[in-house]
């Protein structure tokens, strides 16, 4: 039985990093002349072909949208539904104008995603935008959703609370891990709330914050530190014990070592070795990556149950381009 449902993002992010953003010209000002090239187009084919050959699994997929572009991203949209009979979730980013939003709605589709915040868009004028959108979209007495809606990169707890999102998703939780960090939610009158935002309490023990002060779990002060302890345990886990030993060159690992540090050019140099003993979240990344979709899963439990009512309000005129 299937337990989980799978989401595919088409990459589109990263083909604007690479022929938009990477002219160096800044969020929507680089040249778009790549997107017209067969190159893209087979692109595009190729994604079509996967989806197919895995629709067995998949649940959505997503346009390959054109960031800063909408019209081109419409017409991708077109392309995937006449040629290949696929029905990708469309994508609005930030500054499309309302009209794209009314004509996805209008040819019927139901769930639709919005991005913008990883394209150097500061919050503030997000929120104009996406108070603008919403304030569309809940367009009724009750001030309910009338479709679903995806936010892209996006786990800040304002912007989840602001608007009524369907899913969200966001890379943050993974990040985080691999930087040696994990979210605790803040705790108040005896209990783990998730309304305000998170703590990111760095636990690995091979962070550089090891040894300042407030930055690491082994350098908070003693009461803060046995209410993170007392998380993680709370969670299934353990903070674990790594040691450090500087070795000769030549060395060969043993078992539960491992390198804590770049392989030198200088084949006669020293080198630190990491010894676990004792596996938890200070030594394996992993362990940090589950513990982190647990928070997120938490917090989810704690949001309110969709749909729910968006409160503020806004005129629709002059929604930018």
């Amino acid at each position: 039985m299937k337990k989980i449902m799978l989401f595919i993002d088409s990459g589109a992010h990263s083909l604007y990093n690479k022929f938009v953003r990477g002219s160096g010209k800044g969020f929507g000002k680089g040249s778009y002349e790549w997107y017209t090239t067969p190159e893209f187009w087979e692109y595009v084919d190729k994604y079509a072909e996967f989806i197919h050959e895995n629709k067995h699994v998949i649940d959505v997929y997503a346009n390959v949208d054109v960031i800063g572009h909408p019209e081109y991203t419409y017409n991708v949209q077109k392309y995937l539904e006449n040629k290949w009979k696929l029905r990708p979730l469309p994508v609005v980013h930030f500054g499309t104008e309302i009209k794209y939003l009314q004509r996805y709605i209008e040819e019927g589709h139901d769930y639709i995603a919005i991005g913008g915040l990883g394209q150097e868009v500061v919050s503030s004028t997000y929120y104009q935008w996406a108070d603008r959108i919403f304030d569309y979209i809940c367009d009724n007495p009750a001030r309910l959703p009338t479709v679903k809606i995806h936010g892209f990169a996006l786990t800040s707890l304002r912007l989840m609370l602001r608007y009524p999102w369907y899913s969200v998703d966001s890379t943050a939780w993974v990040v985080t891990g691999r930087m040696g960090a994990i979210y605790v939610p803040r705790f108040k009158n005896g209990k783990w709330v998730y309304n305000e935002n998170s703590w990111k309490i760095t636990v690995s023990s091979r962070s550089p914050k090891i040894k300042e002060a407030g930055q690491h779990i082994n350098t908070l002060p003693p009461k803060q530190k046995e209410l993170i302890l007392e998380y993680i345990h709370s969670k299934g886990y353990k903070l674990g014990k790594s040691s450090f030993k500087t070795v000769p060159a030549g060395y060969k690992l043993k078992e539960n070592e491992r390198w804590a540090d770049s392989k030198p050019k200088d084949k006669t140099a020293k080198r630190l070795v990491e010894v676990i003993e004792e596996p938890g979240i200070c030594n394996k990344y992993q362990l940090r990556d589950e513990m982190n979709i647990i928070y997120f899963q938490d917090l989810e439990q704690s949001l309110p149950e969709w749909p729910w009512p968006f409160k503020t309000k806004n005129k629709t005129q002059g929604l930018g381009v």
